[in-house]
């Protein structure tokens, strides 16, 4: 028996994290009970490259970022998280300390669990092993495809992507983010990230004030992306169904 919609944990407060509703019956309530929700606020780093790694998180709301961060403090994005996924993956295949940042894109929630809590839990359920392994190969997918799309495409069609991806995974076509943020995670110049808003809102594709994006027309903007956000959402979905049964 699966969870076939969000339920309520021993806090009352619901939950719609991709891989906890995925779980059957025994090893929900296993891993349920021993969640604390907690609520997560905008630029709040949650890891930084070196540092031990004390707890993981299922994201039940918001948008988290994956940033590499270079000697010289610059960083770039090379992954997003929303409720679809965890974040602490390195525990679960033994290692202790986080070797990128990772840091909130807005107010969000989540459903916090100790790495020691988790490591004796996923013995006894061998179901949310497999869940976390396969959301840390589609996460390494993702990261991968990211890191050619910083390198390879320009800043519109990056911009693009990270929109639609944006959207994907906090389930609305309206965010807040500013200019200067997105540039962080873009790894530009803010006013190269200015100049791209600027050609996509004469589009109308998007929308633009004091900080709040909406999109407007998502299939114009999936037409301007680059080929990397149809390459991410088919491996995204591929991945979910190609399991083997061995």
């Amino acid at each position: 028996m699966r969870l076939a919609k969000p339920s309520s944990d021993v806090d009352g407060n619901r939950i719609s994290n991709t891989i906890l509703l995925n779980l059957s019956s025994n090893d929900c309530k296993e891993v349920v009970s021993r969640l604390e929700f907690v609520r997560l606020k905008l630029h709040q780093v949650l890891y930084e490259p070196g540092e031990r790694i004390r707890s993981g998180y299922f994201i039940n709301s918001g948008l988290m970022s994956v940033l590499a961060v270079q000697p010289d403090g610059k960083s770039v994005e090379v992954g997003l998280i929303g409720k679809e996924g965890f974040i602490g993956l390195p525990v679960i295949f033994g290692f202790k300390t986080s070797g990128l940042r990772v840091v909130t894109q807005g107010e969000g929630t989540g459903y916090r669990v100790s790495a020691e809590t988790l490591l004796r839990v996923l013995p006894r359920c061998p179901e949310l092993h497999r869940q976390l392994q396969r959301f840390a190969m589609i996460l390494s997918m993702q990261s991968t495809q990211v890191a050619a799309c910083n390198r390879l495409h320009n800043v519109g069609e990056r911009l693009a992507r990270w929109l639609l991806m944006t959207q994907d995974r906090v389930g609305q076509a309206t965010f807040a983010l500013t200019q200067q943020f997105l540039a962080q995670m873009l790894g530009v110049r803010r006013a190269t990230v200015g100049l791209a808003l600027g050609l996509l809102k004469r589009a109308g594709l998007i929308t633009y004030v004091r900080g709040r994006f909406e999109i407007r027309d998502r299939a114009g903007l999936e037409a301007v992306a680059c080929p990397c956000y149809a390459r991410i959402t088919a491996a995204y979905r591929r991945m979910q169904t190609d399991v083997s049964c061995a």
